[in-house]
């Protein structure tokens, strides 16, 4: 079996492929980091598709505001428009979704900076000790997993 630095040009494809992905990641995270481009996408989702007239009232936002910020919600492949409504694509609820599993991480921070500052290595720490400390600082499940698997 060829190894990556015995074969060229599949190291250069994956290089490109990894790339790419970085590219759109930044882009996402980018369009994400604006507040007014968030609430846009979190009324989306909650209203199961709007038309552009409520969300802008809702919202407070000129024309502008709300135009520039849905185009980039559908250029990264987000938001989609149907018949005069705006949805979520199944891309974005997967982004949606871990939008809301940062939420729960800032929520519990200073629960997950007591789990740092207890030294919780596996090394120094027996793994069930670990678990039942993780367990009772913290609810969320998916934070919980996270956490145990490192």
């Amino acid at each position: 079996m060829d190894s990556d630095k015995e074969n060229p040009a599949k190291r250069e494809k994956v290089y490109s492929v990894r790339t790419q992905n970085s590219a759109m990641l930044a882009e996402v995270i980018k369009t994400m980091s604006d507040e007014k481009s968030l609430l846009i996408f979190t009324t989306i989702y909650i209203a199961g598709g709007d038309e552009s007239e409520t969300i802008r009232e809702e919202l407070k936002l000129t024309r502008k505001q709300y135009y520039s910020r849905i185009s980039r919600l559908q250029k990264t492949g987000l938001v989609k428009r149907q018949k005069g409504r705006y949805f979520l694509t199944a891309f974005g609820k997967v982004i949606y979704d871990s939008q809301k599993l940062l939420g729960t991480a800032i929520k519990n921070y200073w629960k997950l900076r007591a789990i740092d500052s207890l030294a919780l290595d596996e090394n120094e720490v027996p793994k069930e000790e670990r678990k039942k400390i993780i367990d009772e600082l913290l609810g969320n499940q998916q934070l919980k997993d996270i956490l145990l698997k490192c």
